[in-house]
């Protein structure tokens, strides 16, 4: 039984977790901590979850969740909080899964750049640490992770871009200039904690761009994409929020090389994802929607190659708080802990 510490339980993506973790055969909740709802029970906070999850949250700097007996602890909280926690967390024993942008990249050098574009402190307060994490999209990076102590989840808009450019880049079927993320959020994805442009009547009957610069998963989705292709890309991102709770529909766009047509791509993707079990790909005829992910750890890739104008096309959608966050961190533990990657995830979507 893998004994669970979760930092940042009060959040979405903490409740997220949670809700993954009642459902997990191997797996059990040792501590709740947080510094909001300290001292009360997480169902007080969230009574949805009475009779489900009744745990008291423990305050993050006392002496009882430095003594908590757990096997690995989960930080879902934002930039700067996992580089401060999580050495103390390695040093007592536990394996890391951090949420944030703290441990996507492994060096200072990368860190340092990251930082740099979205205009945070530059220094990375656990240098030592950072150099050995893996970047948690378990699909790409699986038997690196099966080995790590601390792992940095992979970003909602990045989960989605990186999955649904995978096989296009890595087999040349896109050129690689010229990349467009048009991508488009629920409101979850910018957490729980209020403010103005989340207000109901800013968001109902809604839809805006944001971030147009320095968004926070450019530089992972440029990495990794750079790696699978074997050259630098640089992409075109457009992250809009649209008036839904959850979920994230990306649509990919790319010139068409010389000689590559629809039917090819699809073959690739197919081939690609065959043995991947929350990955999917659909036609263009096959209508598809954020429904036929909500709720659940799948990825459904649409290709939609527009042969008439030569424009390479895909549809990536994701549920951000699944896929995008809790269950590709559940997803990463399963590896780290040798069970089956499926366990505790293979549910259906949630419909309507």
């Amino acid at each position: 039984m893998v004994r669970v510490k979760l930092i940042g339980a009060g959040g979405y993506g903490g409740i997220g977790l949670i809700e993954l973790l009642l459902r997990h055969p191997e797996a059990s909740i040792a501590a709740l901590v947080d510094i909001q709802g300290a001292g009360t029970k997480l169902s007080d906070m969230w009574p949805y979850l009475r009779g489900y999850c009744d745990q008291v949250i423990i305050s993050p700097d006392s002496a009882e969740a430095e003594a908590v007996e757990a096997d690995i602890s989960f930080c879902a909280t934002p930039d700067g909080v996992g580089q401060t926690a999580a050495p103390a967390e390695v040093a007592a024993g536990r394996k890391v899964v951090d949420y944030s942008g703290d441990y996507r990249f492994n060096s200072v050098e990368l860190y340092r750049e990251y930082a740099t574009r979205i205009g945070r402190n530059p220094e990375h307060k656990a240098p030592e640490l950072l150099q050995e994490s893996v970047y948690g999209l378990t699909e790409l990076h699986r038997d690196e992770i099966s080995k790590a102590r601390i792992v940095g989840n992979p970003g909602c808009f990045a989960m989605s871009c990186i999955c649904g450019l995978w096989p296009a880049v890595k087999y040349s079927l896109v050129e690689l200039e010229g990349i467009c993320c048009d991508c488009k959020t629920g409101v979850s994805g910018a957490g729980k904690k209020p403010a103005p442009a989340l207000h109901f009547p800013e968001r109902y009957d809604n839809s805006n761009a944001y971030r147009l610069t320095g968004h926070q998963h450019v530089m992972e989705i440029e990495r990794e994409l750079s790696d699978l292709a074997g050259r630098s890309i640089q992409v075109t991102f457009t992250p809009q929020i649209v008036p839904m709770v959850r979920g994230i529909l990306s649509t990919l766009y790319g010139r068409l090389p010389e000689g590559v047509t629809h039917d090819k791509i699809l073959s690739a993707y197919r081939e690609t994802f065959a043995g991947e079990p929350f990955l999917h790909v659909r036609d263009f005829t096959e209508t598809t929607g954020t429904s036929d992910v909500r709720g659940s750890n799948r990825l459904i890739v649409t290709v939609a190659t527009d042969e008439r104008t030569g424009t390479f096309r895909v549809i990536s959608h994701v549920d951000n708080l699944v896929k995008g966050q809790a269950g590709s961190a559940l997803q990463n533990m399963n590896v780290m802990f040798g069970l089956p990657e499926t366990m505790g995830l293979d549910l259906p979507p949630q419909h309507p």
